[in-house]
């Protein structure tokens, strides 16, 4: 049996802090919720079986349980920090699991097909701000553009994330045993962007820059540069605000889906 995955370093520093990410990370808008369930055919299917891999304080968790359908779910987080904030939720339909998983290579989507039924579908989906979007996405504005250009700019883990656009290619990788071609998930796969944008204050947007993991490990002078730079950033005439003062922070949210091959 393979041995589960290690938890990357820097995701264990930076989100030991579970209430922060609660706080400060956005929930995912209903109509994403729907439209995905849609594309998955359980919308409207009552008492289906969900596991969400990654569930972290229960962003995506919280509207999916407050659905009509009813559905079982089982919420699989790697960090306590993250899973002790969503059980205290106590949502009656989600039992919360301690397990991990990534999707960064074809043994992992290998152990998703074997534990799915037959005829399931996969779903992935991510809120992605400007500030952290893959380098080939235009910025909806230019202040917005420098904050993610400061963000790429901090050193990473190595760990593959979404806005380094290389999650596809685990999909497009078909290499079964003894080198034969074995399809695990059907592709091409389906994909659409949501795009959102929410006002915040300039403190509100560092709290939130904060729960990045590449943030939040930051200490002393690499802290301090940090902090200066975005100031900097949100300072600048060019940081259109509205009547209240609050920043427009645009984003968008990601999802894609898929079925098992069967």
């Amino acid at each position: 049996m393979p041995s589960p995955p290690t938890i990357d370093r820097a995701a264990v520093t930076g989100f030991h802090n579970g209430a922060l990410y609660d706080a400060h990370r956005p929930s995912y808008p209903p109509e994403v919720v729907d439209a995905l369930l849609t594309e998955l055919g359980i919308a409207g299917r009552q008492g289906a079986r969900v596991v969400e891999v990654a569930a972290g304080t229960g962003k995506f968790t919280v509207p999916l349980a407050a659905r009509p359908e009813g559905f079982e779910i089982r919420a699989v987080e790697p960090l306590a920090s993250m899973r002790d904030q969503l059980a205290a939720k106590g949502i009656s339909n989600v039992e919360v699991l301690e397990g991990s998983a990534t999707f960064a290579n074809v043994e992992a989507l290998a152990q998703l097909k074997r534990v799915v039924k037959p005829g399931s579908s996969l779903a992935l989906l991510w809120n992605i701000e400007d500030y952290n979007k893959p380098a080939s996405w235009k910025a909806t504005t230019p202040w917005e553009q420098k904050l993610n250009e400061l963000i790429f700019s901090l050193k990473l883990d190595g760990q593959p994330r979404f806005r380094d656009e290389r999650w596809k290619d685990v999909f497009l990788d078909k290499t079964g045993d003894n080198g034969k071609v074995k399809e695990l998930f059907v592709t091409p796969i389906g994909e659409k962007v949501f795009r959102w944008t929410v006002w915040l204050s300039d403190e509100a947007l560092l709290l939130r820059l904060r729960t990045l993991s590449q943030v939040a490990i930051l200490q002393g002078k690499d802290k301090e540069d940090f902090d200066s730079k975005f100031w900097d950033i949100v300072k600048a005439p060019e940081a259109e605000r509205n009547e209240q003062g609050l920043l427009p922070l645009h984003g968008g949210t990601a999802v894609a889906w898929t079925k098992r091959v069967d």
